[in-house]
């Protein structure tokens, strides 16, 4: 295969800067298992979208051998994780392969070639150290994404961030590297070595931030990464003076705001939330916000989307209805539970992690049987989602709901949440249910799916939603609690104004005002798009910056 970056058309003058996007997860397609959760969702849609844009833009990847998990149940229903070899004959091996040093260790990198008519999507190259040329120590960097033990999760790095980089200038090079969270830091370590100088090197950096939460931050022993060559060629203390860590712990994400000339927040709110975290680190870049989004042609059911715009009404609360059957047939397989369409269908489903709280629903116990007894009112409600394979609170709170489900046949708690069950599940959803606790979503998207979809989302007022609910228009938004609470007491303000809402108006209104319900399902559709398609979200990254001077 020829050595060089080609796209199949030829870029718009704003898009013509060439930029790396790097990122450790992307959700291209169902056959592609290279992502966990949200992340990898919005690398996936930005993927997409820049190719329907024409965008001078290239994907760096990591090709996980095991992916992230195959999420299975053992013979009592409880949550198994399942690592299994993964094989993909449409990548296309480039004939380039690179060399990075890792704890004094040669080890090579191979690029393999997503050709964008494959998924549609711009150029993309999955990296991998999975082949004889290397032991089987530097083989096992590639098993599984977000590896446990903290000098694989190095190694991933520096495999994504130089490897990256060094299989680009194979290909010709390019203008600027964009990396999806902080996972790629070592490509500016690379960047130093190249141009000598921060004030260089940041020239051809900019970052994205995700995590609104000091905790979620990742942080390492600097030894650690030195030793590990995470720093490239530069010595430890051109490291810190670079980058400010003088202590024994290196915090990546300033690291990267001191090492960039732009970055930027993935909503309004977060924008503001990452300014205030990081206010006090002397010497870091601008931190913008652009809000997530994901890609409209990709996710919506083509018959809705058509019968939304010839606003017929008849066909649109057909289809629906025809989306929730399918959902259900799915709940049959997995459950055995026979779902009914006419009835009121709730849906919690996104990455299983404790401040997205999957029970917020069932703080009330005795609230929530009343809600699920209600003959007059009948509700279904289906769960879905991975916890992390090695947390085992969030398994077992995932367990706990699947025994629930077993004792109550309108429960369904679903396997397997991947970007094909993920689009059946917000098809099928009437509700899509939201639970942060505020501020600690910076983004959040499968709302946005959802309501693509004719399902109305039910949120607390965090991450996009703010910039997207008109309450009671298009969305019904439970009221802030005070953050300055304790998290116990936040978490019983929002159960208790969640099923006040639930009760007393959302339920009520689906089985009595059928009609008002139908203008709110069209509401939540019609405003969902253009602003939160990603095409809106990857020019602005353009815009905003790429094609932005540096400060």
């Amino acid at each position: 295969m020829e050595k060089s970056f080609k796209l199949p058309y030829e870029p718009p003058a704003k898009y013509a800067k060439k930029v790396a996007y790097m990122s450790m997860e992307f959700a291209i397609d169902q056959a592609l298992k290279t992502y966990s959760g949200g992340l990898g969702y919005l690398a996936g849609s930005h993927m997409r979208s820049a190719y329907q844009l024409k965008q001078n833009l290239v994907g760096i990847g990591m090709l996980w051998r095991c992916g992230y998990y195959d999420q299975e149940r053992d013979g009592h229903g409880n949550m198994v994780a399942q690592f299994r070899r993964k094989y993909y004959t449409f990548l296309k091996h480039t004939g380039i392969v690179v060399d990075v040093i890792i704890k004094d260790t040669v080890v090579k990198v191979k690029a393999l070639y997503l050709d964008p008519s494959i998924f549609g999507t711009v150029p993309m190259y999955f990296l991998t150290t999975d082949f004889a040329a290397n032991d089987g120590l530097s083989r096992s960097i590639m098993n599984q994404l977000y590896h446990p033990n903290d000098a694989t999760r190095v190694a991933q790095s520096i495999v994504l961030g130089i490897g990256g980089a060094k299989v680009m200038e194979e290909l010709g090079g390019v203008d600027l590297y964009h990396i999806n969270e902080a996972h790629a830091l070592p490509v500016a370590f690379h960047l130093l070595s190249k141009y000598g100088s921060v004030a260089e090197s940041k020239k051809h950096l900019v970052f994205t931030t995700h995590t609104p939460e000091m905790a979620g931050n990742s942080v390492m022993h600097i030894q650690l990464l030195n030793e590990m060559g995470f720093f490239g060629t530069n010595s430890l203390e051109k490291v810190r003076e670079v980058t400010g860590m003088t202590g024994d712990h290196f915090e990546y994400t300033p690291a990267a705001l001191r090492m960039s000339y732009l970055s930027n927040g993935v909503s309004k709110l977060h924008g503001e939330v990452a300014r205030e975290m990081w206010q006090n680190y002397a010497g870091i870049c601008m931190i913008k916000s652009i809000t997530n989004a994901q890609d409209e042609k990709y996710w919506t059911d083509p018959i809705l989307k058509k019968a939304l715009e010839d606003n017929d009404d008849d066909t649109l609360i057909t289809r629906k209805k025809e989306l929730k059957k399918a959902l259900f047939r799915v709940v049959a397989d997995q459950e055995g539970d026979l779902f009914d369409e006419n009835i009121f269908t709730i849906v919690w489903a996104r990455r299983f992690a404790g401040y997205k709280r999957p029970d917020l629903i069932l703080r009330d116990y005795e609230r929530f049987v009343k809600l699920l007894q209600n003959t007059k009112f009948p509700v279904q409600i289906i769960w879905a989602g991975k916890p992390y394979p090695f947390d085992q609170s969030g398994i077992n709170q995932f367990n706990f709901m699947t025994n629930l489900s077993y004792k109550n046949p309108n429960i369904s708690v679903l396997t397997g949440y991947e970007l094909g069950i993920s689009a059946i599940l917000k098809k099928g959803a009437d509700i899509w249910l939201n639970t942060p606790r505020r501020p600690q979503e910076a983004s959040g998207t499968s709302g946005m799916t959802a309501a693509m979809n004719g399902a109305i989302n039910v949120s607390t007022n965090d991450g996009w939603i703010p910039e997207y609910a008109v309450d009671k228009e298009n969305a019904f938004i439970v009221p802030e609690a005070d953050t300055t609470m304790s998290f116990d007491d936040q978490d019983n303000h929002d159960n208790y104004y969640l099923m006040s809402l639930l009760e007393n108006e959302i339920i009520p209104m689906y089985y009595e005002k059928p009609e008002q319900w139908l203008q709110m399902m069209k509401n939540s559709m019609q405003s969902v798009t253009p602003t939160f398609d990603s095409k809106r979200m990857a020019d602005e990254y353009y815009e905003k910056l790429y094609n932005q001077d540096v400060i």
